[in-house]
């Protein structure tokens, strides 16, 4: 069915232009890229915080049959501009009225979809990582929508779900019909109802009346073809599909885009009028694409690709857009407030090489004219990831830790008082001297000292830590590891004014110093006592979040809070959110490092590694041990307890150590490989046997996954060796019974981690209210 479109003038938006310093430029390289052939002409739109700053009709939107003047109300095949200014935003749509759930598997809204049976999940055909090959089968040639459809749905996949990136028209072909099959609607009715005609968009659309064609640019003269395509979409499978497909198909002007670029510039928002909520822009324009991948890709939107060139030199990581194959593009800057609109036929009257230099000239040129403010994390090395930022580079860095400052301080914040300390042998200055000892040294009052799991010395492995008394300074050391309760008593407290927690954390929810530190400030919190929090380096970073989010009414000693797995927050950050979330009143106080950044490993600090518990003996340790730990509380199953490589080797009587690596490395798991191993724990799990299992080697901290990788090695025991490991009595570490629910049932590890997005995001808002780096 031809939808008609509403031939009006766009209003209100482009009436102001300025003088823009970066105008002469942008005509200069315009201009000689339509002298040197590149394309006919185009039109160039620039805008910065509801303004427009650069707007201008270059060349000519046709050669042939007639030589016809680019004017700027020029209207052009937007080829893959469809994706996410018709597609994306039906979408956008959809998600906020409860219709869709970026998380359910394609079969849930087109039952047919590979015969019944994928994995594919809706957030996966959005970022492009669900496997399906770039397009269907075009020869022998055919038509019909219905056509269309069929061949998307049976189309076999070359990857793997969430394996790898594949920039694919079929994923976005499905989706248009999920539009279709969800609303009632076709993607055109649905887009123009719901979209273009709310927002003034009034001359964008699919299939264009033969009345605008004259100011359309045509595209390519094909062979046998009498003229050139014009008010016929260019894109080959869209056009078998009668003009209307997710992918490709709609036609546009500079003024609609600019119009769509400022609505999600404003959040939703355009001329007063909320078209979408706040969140569901940030949602679909933010990084979403597997934690473990390099490539970043919104929710239909490019960020950071091989296809983001038209971002440019100067537009930060974070700022988003698309491109179109005939020549079509838009990059829009949340931190400027900016947006460029660049849009050529360069497929008229025959396909050219792309302008993919063009785009990336026009916008760096633009970028610098308009004066982007950088954010100081891109500044300092970073990118922005799925939650948080990834370093791009190396830094040597000097941090000074929260008890380094408070050294510098003299401690006069706790001049005067009673001091009780929650500390181990981590907690050291910079240059190795003991909190307790500096302490004394300026004068504290330090009347007890309280020690976690492993002891004051850090050497214990097991329950039932008793008291002790520190052999230089005689104060008493209350054990808090040496009862079911694992918290301070009256008693313990009864000579102290204020408590100050000390201890280096790991980076997991499972590892329990900050379940202790969580105790303290329970107890401390009943009697209006304060805390004080010497921060600490997160050893493995702060950028990377990972869930399984702790599901509420599963807290254990292991698991304190609804943390994710992998939190990617210091121990200082930590207790903000437990303070906060849990409604304490009692007075925090967090003294900060100086001189970390959330893109840091431990080996960037500049500081002294020592091992935190007695199997902690190394960063990779430390980076593995989020995912291994995941099923250490089966008693039948080892993970390097008591050899030379705790947490960088598991093992079982029951595992074939050949048979697991060849599976898991033949999963392709991000930056670990796996070889065979056998080796005698002479503690803890499989004490005294001899068992076979795999060492794990890491190839690439940056891309690996911890929870990822613990996933895997989940599925594949379960998978290769079924009924031989109770995961169940694993509920504690995992802490989320619906991933022990998708282990059993078969799911694949990458459509787990992609379940379990929307739930991580809720964390990862949560913990951004706290983050103090």
């Amino acid at each position: 069915m031809r939808v008609f479109w509403v031939v009006l003038a766009s209003a209100g938006l482009l009436q102001a232009q300025e003088t823009f310093a970066g105008s002469p430029d942008i005509d200069r390289v315009i201009e000689e890229a339509v002298a040197a052939d590149q394309m006919p002409g185009a039109v160039a739109l620039v805008g910065q915080n509801g303004r427009v700053l650069h707007r201008k009709a270059y060349g000519n939107r046709s050669l042939t049959p007639v030589r016809e003047a680019m004017t700027l109300d020029t209207i052009f095949d937007a080829a893959s501009l469809t994706k996410v200014v018709a597609t994306t935003a039906s979408m956008m749509r959809l998600v906020e009225q409860g219709k869709v759930r970026l998380g359910d598997k394609v079969t849930v809204y087109l039952p047919a979809f590979q015969r019944g049976k994928s994995d594919i999940t809706v957030r996966m055909l959005l970022t492009h990582f669900s496997g399906m090959r770039p397009d269907v089968d075009l020869v022998p040639e055919w038509s019909g929508y219905e056509t269309g459809i069929q061949k998307a749905l049976i189309d076999k996949p070359v990857a793997g779900p969430g394996e790898r990136f594949i920039y694919s028209d079929i994923n976005f072909v499905l989706l248009g019909e999920i539009v279709k099959k969800v609303s009632g609607k076709p993607l055109d009715q649905f887009s123009r109802d719901e979209v273009f005609v709310p927002m003034g968009m009034t001359e964008s659309g699919f299939n264009p009346p033969a009345a605008l064609h004259s100011r359309i640019a045509p595209t390519e003269l094909y062979p046998k073809m009498a003229a050139p395509l014009r008010g016929v979409v260019h894109d080959p499978t869209a056009r078998f599909m009668n003009g209307v497909a997710g992918h490709a198909g709609l036609f546009t002007t500079a003024a609609d885009l600019a119009r769509f670029a400022q609505m999600l510039l404003n959040k939703g928002e355009l001329e007063g009028k909320r078209f979408f909520s706040p969140l569901t822009v940030a949602k679909f324009t933010q990084p979403q694409s597997p934690a473990d991948q390099p490539i970043l890709r919104g929710l239909g939107f490019d960020v950071d690709s091989q296809f983001s060139a038209n971002r440019g030199e100067l537009f930060p990581v974070g700022s988003f857009g698309h491109t179109g194959f005939t020549g079509t593009s838009l990059w829009v800057d949340p931190g400027s407030g900016g947006y460029v609109v660049l849009l050529t036929n360069s497929v008229h009257p025959k396909r050219r090489p792309p302008v993919t230099a063009l785009r990336a000239k026009v916008a760096t040129i633009a970028a610098a004219a308009m004066g982007v403010d950088v954010p100081g994390a891109v500044l300092n090395g970073y990118n922005e990831s799925m939650g948080g930022i990834r370093r791009a580079i190396g830094r040597v860095g000097s941090v000074e830790t929260g008890l380094d400052v408070l050294v510098k301080e003299k401690f006069a914040r706790l001049q005067g008082k009673r001091v009780g300390l929650v500390t181990n042998h981590t907690g050291l200055t910079r240059d190795g001297k003991r909190n307790i000892d500096e302490m004394a040294a300026a004068g504290v009052n330090l009347t007890a000292i309280f020690s976690p799991e492993h002891g004051i010395f850090g050497t214990e492995d097991r329950e039932g830590i008793g008291d002790d008394v520190d052999p230089k300074t005689k104060v008493k050391i209350w054990s808090l590891y040496k009862d079911a309760g694992r918290r301070p008593s009256a008693e313990m407290l009864a000579a102290v004014d204020v408590v100050v927690f000390d201890i280096q954390d790991i980076g997991s929810r499972f590892y329990t110093y900050v379940s202790t530190m969580r105790n303290v400030m329970e107890e401390l919190n009943k009697r209006g006592m304060p805390l004080v929090v010497l921060d600490r380096p997160n050893p493995i970073g702060g950028v990377k979040v990972e869930g399984p989010v702790l599901t509420k009414g599963s807290e254990t000693f292991v698991g304190t809070h609804t943390l994710a797995l992998r939190h990617g927050m210091t121990t200082g950050e930590l207790a903000r959110l437990l303070h906060a979330e849990l409604g304490m009143k009692a007075p925090l106080d967090v003294v900060k490092m100086k001189g970390w950044q959330r893109g840091d490993w431990f080996d960037t600090t500049g500081l002294t590694w020592v091992d935190p518990s007695p199997n902690m003996r190394s960063l990779n340790a430390a980076l593995l041990y989020p995912g291994v730990g995941m099923l250490e509380a089966a008693k039948n199953y080892s993970v390097g307890r008591g050899t030379d490589a705790p947490f960088e080797q598991i093992g079982a009587a029951f595992l074939d150590g050949q048979k697991l690596a060849a599976y898991l490395n033949g999963r392709r798991v991000p930056g670990v490989r796996f070889y065979a191993t056998r080796f005698t724990p002479n503690a803890s799990n499989l004490k005294g046997q001899t068992i076979g299992g795999v060492r794990l080697v890491i190839t690439d901290r940056e891309a690996m996954g911890s929870v990822r990788l613990g996933l895997e090695i989940a599925a594949a025991i379960h998978k290769l060796f079924p009924g031989k490991l109770d995961f169940q009595v694993n509920k504690g570490l995992i802490g989320n019974p619906e991933t022990i629910r998708m282990i059993l049932a078969g799911e694949d590890p990458r459509v787990i981690q992609d379940r379990q997005a929307e739930e991580l995001e809720g964390f990862l808002a949560r913990r951004a209210k706290h983050l103090l780096y």
